[in-house]
């Protein structure tokens, strides 16, 4: 029995996603809390608390794409023949921020609120973007002679609107205890506050989605509610309500890294609903990953240099984390 290298790739490409996730989710959830928070100070520490390892988490976006066009290239082509607008937008919300970031350390004090402005709306078009693409992508999309057969607006939908909203949510949940975990004084005090209100917001969104995709998708149902299947996939709705009740019990403790664990557990629970849903397609609703998987010498070289480079990826991004721990103050700065 030969090697099932479209398996291992789907595994990978799976992995590089949940860490880009991850790692940026919480990265742009700060500047999406940007804009609740005026006191120069204070967005100074919010900055400092990712300003050494912002860029590097944007790897595991770069692996994934690669990845993709690699191990399945009809997907790739399929996914950005679809995707082109939403994506480019994406991009361009990411440029901004990126270039904002930067900038704001270095710009006159009457001329800092332009590029906080732009660090806050490219983070709002980043996130709200990748969330437009995920519900449009669970929406399904036409293929016929291993082509994209749809139009270039079809990405807009009510449900793509509301996952791209409902990404607004998770993340900013994610910057914000990531700023419990980080700062200390006041800004810890007033991130914990807004903490318990955007966790019942993303309760919110994760029962909505969960009851919005079934009724509208006839085969994610089957997946979900079908015998032994429901039993198989119960532990998951279940862990989800385990880890939002630990994290609000958490909130009212005095909370460092628990908050932004269990959140990230929530995400991860989110994601997995996700793969269980649409597993083993790649492209929505019946191209598998095995239908799109690209020549097996092709998958076969660069998984050499996938396995490679990830452990590299993985040892350096601890090791960044692990310089710059503890708590951020305002008399530390990285710039």
């Amino acid at each position: 029995m030969g090697v099932d290298l479209a398996l291992i790739w789907a595994i990978i490409i799976l992995f590089g996603i949940l860490m880009y996730v991850i790692m940026d989710g919480f990265d742009l959830g700060i500047g999406l809390l940007f804009s609740l928070v005026t006191d120069k100070e204070d967005r100074d520490i919010m900055m400092n608390t990712v300003a050494p390892v912002w860029d590097g988490n944007e790897t595991w976006l770069v692996l994934g794409g690669a990845g993709l066009l690699a191990a399945f290239p009809l997907a790739y082509s399929v996914v950005l023949s679809a995707f082109m607008l939403p994506l480019i937008f994406m991009l361009l919300g990411l440029i901004f921020r990126g270039v904002a970031f930067e900038f704001r350390f270095k710009a006159q004090d009457h001329r800092r609120h332009w590029w906080d402005k732009a660090f806050i709306g490219g983070s709002v078009i980043a996130t709200f973007f990748q969330g437009v693409t995920l519900g449009a992508y669970m929406h399904g999309l036409p293929v016929v002679n291993r082509s994209y057969a749809g139009g270039a607006l079809d990405w807009i939908t009510p449900f793509s609107i509301f996952t791209g909203l409902g990404l607004l949510v998770a993340y900013a949940l994610l910057g914000c205890t990531w700023l419990i975990f980080k700062t200390e004084g006041a800004l810890h005090d007033r991130m914990r506050q807004l903490a318990r209100p955007l966790v019942f917001a993303l309760l919110g969104v994760i029962v909505l989605l969960s009851i919005w995709t079934p009724l509208t998708h006839s085969a994610i149902a089957e997946r979900w509610f079908s015998v032994p299947n429901i039993f198989f996939f119960a532990p998951v709705p279940i862990l989800v309500v385990v880890a939002a009740w630990c994290l609000l019990r958490s909130l009212n403790r005095d909370p460092h890294a628990g908050p932004f664990l269990l959140t990230l557990a929530l995400l991860f629970l989110g994601y997995s609903g996700l793969g269980i849903s649409v597993w083993p397609n790649i492209i929505p609703p019946d191209i598998t990953i095995w239908d799109a998987s690209g020549p097996a010498e092709s998958q076969g070289f660069t998984l050499v240099g996938a396995l490679l480079i990830i452990p590299l990826i993985l040892m350096y991004t601890a090791w960044s984390y692990y310089v710059f721990r503890g708590k951020v103050v305002s008399s530390e700065g990285y710039h």
